[in-house]
């Protein structure tokens, strides 16, 4: 399982709208991905609006925001042009970066299990390093106190 100080494994995403990204691109800036399980649901549409919400707050402090779920891009645009998103939101169908992240879980919901993302969010350093986790976010006050943490990078 990751943990601060380790390096953030890097990846290539297809985003929204087309193209790719690819973390170690993005330095020196640093990065929050913010991992979340589908598109268009309560919680996920809460997390996404409240960042894009921040998201001049998060550019000041020279941090790019990123959204990753296993949805498709064609789900992702719907998701963006529906509530207005202005993250860039990944695509990590085949979980692999969910995996190494350690954020594909198995879950219970009405006493059925199933694997799924465990909403989590990583805050990534202008080196690459992981400077702060949050495993089993709860939405409301988040994207504050990962704004916070971002500003003191």
């Amino acid at each position: 399982m990751l943990d601060t100080t380790d390096i953030a494994p890097d990846f290539t995403l297809p985003r929204d709208g087309g193209g790719d990204v690819t973390l170690s691109s993005l330095r020196p800036k640093g990065v929050v991905l913010f991992f979340y399980p589908r598109d268009d649901t309560s919680g996920c549409t809460k997390e996404a609006t409240g960042f894009t919400e921040a998201a001049a707050d998060f550019d000041a402090a020279h941090v790019i925001v990123l959204g990753i779920s296993k949805d498709s891009i064609a789900k992702h645009d719907k998701f963006r042009d529906k509530h207005g998103l202005g993250v860039a939101l990944l695509s990590d169908e085949e979980s692999d970066v969910c995996e190494r992240y350690g954020v594909w879980k198995e879950k219970s919901m009405y006493g059925k299990k199933f694997m799924g993302i465990e909403r989590t969010t990583a805050l990534i350093d202008a080196g690459g390093k992981i400077a702060r986790i949050w495993r089993k976010v709860k939405v409301p006050g988040h994207v504050d106190e990962v704004l916070e943490a971002a500003k003191a990078l």
